[in-house]
């Protein structure tokens, strides 16, 4: 065999056992953003992840090197998953309100089809991390403060169109806009109000109002999932 087809055979087998890699990595923290989704990350562990899954610790530890590195990699999971669920769809609508309320509703149904039973985990973690430094938590921290900046830009880009008033606060509205989230997790939840994604977006049309967005959206009858919604 000349070196050549040698090299392309080596090549081959390299990306093959890469792809196998990434292919086992990606079901595991499948599994990890479920457990994560009712425990928390905090109860998130290697050996409980290592029990759901049947590998082996040693095996666990060659993907995420630590039970820090396991909940790094389910923040960035949860952070992929936003993006295709709730965002990349909403920048397919027209700049202005049609995209933020797109934003907004993505929002409220994302765990849905995320297949996370308990809930949010950001919004979990931002809880169960917010007085703990390091790593995660800053993580968890700069999700959370993207989240809130694409939130101002979108309200900006209304103010723009003329679709809100002028003299809107962009910062203040983004603020309220998350409140009514975290609030709608909170009643969903701990309340379990199957009402609470309807009530959310009710209170969301009435911020739009105040501010010279048009009438409030009638109640569209759309509830949040019991298991949309943050588990802490």
């Amino acid at each position: 065999m000349n070196k050549y087809i040698y090299r392309i055979i080596e090549r081959s087998c390299y990306y093959m056992h890469m792809r196998k890699g990434q292919q086992t990595r990606s079901a595991i923290l499948e599994q990890a953003l479920a457990v994560a989704s009712r425990t928390g990350l905090a109860g998130l562990t290697i050996g409980s992840l290592a029990e759901r899954s049947g590998l082996s610790k040693s095996g666990l530890f060659a993907h995420f090197g630590s039970k820090e590195g396991l909940q790094l990699a389910v923040i960035q999971g949860v952070r992929d998953l936003y993006s295709r669920l709730v965002f990349q769809p909403a920048m397919q609508q027209q700049p202005g309100l049609p995209r933020l309320r797109a934003i907004m509703q993505n929002w409220l149904e994302w765990t849905a089809g995320a297949n996370l039973p308990g809930g949010c985990i950001m919004t979990a973690a931002a809880h169960e991390f917010d007085d703990n430094p390091g790593a995660v938590r800053e993580l968890v921290s700069q999700s959370l403060r993207e989240l809130r900046k694409t939130l101002v830009r979108s309200v900006r880009l209304a103010v723009d169109a003329g679709q809100l008033r002028a003299d809107t606060d962009a910062e203040q509205l983004a603020f309220e806009i998350c409140s009514l989230y975290f609030g709608a997790q909170l009643d969903a939840r701990l309340f379990a109000d199957p009402r609470a994604g309807e009530r959310a977006l009710l209170a969301f049309e009435n911020l739009l109002e105040r501010h010279g967005g048009g009438a409030p959206a009638q109640a569209s009858g759309r509830t949040l999932p019991a298991h949309a919604s943050a588990a802490h």
